[in-house]
């Protein structure tokens, strides 16, 4: 039997960099992965996968000495951002009237499941079982025992759940979890620009849902995400190169010129969910296996890696891990943030998705009007850079 104070299930972006974090404070932890991370060869296209990292995820990274890794092999700074409406509204963001470097970074998901990977495999207090599958769940006083498909046993004192938004942990500990199908899908691919990036982020608010596009290291390559009813998702799937491009070219505008798709599509199903218990005795659930939200305002893997950052604030050396006051707190925390971020996300669906006459009104009027408030925009930028005052220590700058 192998024995760990804390065992994390799933080695992702978020869980990954848990386990960095802990072993960096002397925990001694047991990763569960079933899949080792793809290798990166930096001569390849640019995965579909990709996650828009916000200042407060870039401190974590650093804090743990994660970023010079991600900076070695690939990631994407853009400076500014522009959203606007399908009819006449429009609002601009730019790093410079924040007195900010960037506004954030494009980062493929492997790149960030790797770095951590290599650093987990330079610590000491780390326990990697990989290819390994959690199989069984038990619970005792002082106790958790997590048994593995293989038949190998880690007993440890908290067990997190950090496997996904179909988490096998959190379906062992019989916690269930709220659904919202939105009914849409997300396409993404990656499209090549005529006029180049100019390292900005470009939404537009469409009937069906927004469609973005990222930049890229390449200053003509962008990453989308065109968030699509169903049936509209899969026509859209279903045409070949020439048409969907040609769709894409009229949902998205001649802004950068002509777009052309390179390589594969993909979609996936867009739900929101939320654990009805983030915590239970020596438990904990982290990212998605606690909760995931709609694409639309690109949080997801950022709320995740606070929910990593804030449980690690919570757990105190010399003291036990699964401590019942430690992990209350913990929940109390993340679950009203996730909470505000669930529902601020369903009214700008609400929102920007209905197209009676007087929310169009609303909407373009509101997106103009915003633009023209600095102190408005400068609010917003900062909740989504993450530059709050009451983040995690890891988060913050020089506090880790």
């Amino acid at each position: 039997m192998t024995q760990a104070d804390i065992v994390i299930i799933g080695g992702g972006m978020v869980g990954a960099t848990l386990a960095c974090a802990l072993a960096e404070r002397h925990w001694r932890v047991a990763l569960v992965e079933a899949r080792p991370p793809q290798p990166f060869d930096p001569d390849s296209p640019w995965d579909l996968r990709v996650s828009a990292i916000s200042r407060a995820s870039q401190r974590i990274f650093e804090h743990l000495q994660l970023w010079p890794a991600m900076q070695a092999m690939r990631v994407s700074p853009y400076d500014r951002m522009v959203v606007w409406e399908e009819g006449a509204g429009e609002i601009r963001f730019d790093a410079a009237d924040m007195a900010e470097p960037d506004l954030g970074h494009i980062i493929e998901n492997r790149v960030i499941q790797r770095a951590a990977w290599q650093r987990l495999e330079q610590l000491d207090d780390v326990l990697l079982h990989c290819p390994a599958r959690i199989a069984t769940l038990e619970t005792a006083d002082e106790a958790v025992r997590v048994g593995l498909e293989g038949g190998e046993t880690i007993e440890a004192r908290l067990v997190v759940g950090a496997d996904g938004a179909r988490s096998r942990l959190r379906e062992l500990a019989g916690i269930g979890v709220s659904r919202q199908d939105y009914g849409q899908k997300g396409i993404v691919c990656l499209v090549e620009v005529e006029r180049g990036h100019e390292y900005t982020a470009w939404q537009r608010f469409l009937p069906s849902g927004p469609l973005a596009l990222l930049p890229l290291a390449d200053t003509r390559q962008c990453s989308i995400v065109w968030s699509a009813d169903t049936p509209l998702a899969d026509e859209l799937m279903a045409l070949d190169d020439a048409a969907f491009a040609e769709r894409l070219q009229a949902a998205f505008g001649t802004r950068l010129g002509a777009l052309r798709p390179l390589g594969r599509r993909a979609a996936f199903p867009l739900a929101g969910s939320q654990a009805q218990h983030y915590v239970q005795h020596r438990l904990a659930l982290v990212g998605d296996a606690a909760h995931t939200i709609h694409p639309l305002a690109g949080q997801g893997v950022n709320l995740g890696l606070l929910d990593a950052a804030d449980l690690v604030d919570r757990l105190r050396p010399g003291h036990d891990p699964g401590g019942r006051a430690a992990l209350r707190a913990y929940e109390r925390t993340r679950r009203s943030e996730d909470v505000l971020m669930m529902r601020a996300m369903e009214g700008f669906r609400y929102l920007f998705g209905n197209e009676l006459a007087p929310l169009r009104l609303l909407r373009g009027a509101g997106l103009s009007l915003a633009d023209r408030l600095p102190p408005l925009k400068q609010a917003f930028m900062r909740q989504a850079l993450g530059l709050r005052r009451d983040l995690p220590a890891l988060a913050r700058v020089g506090c880790a």
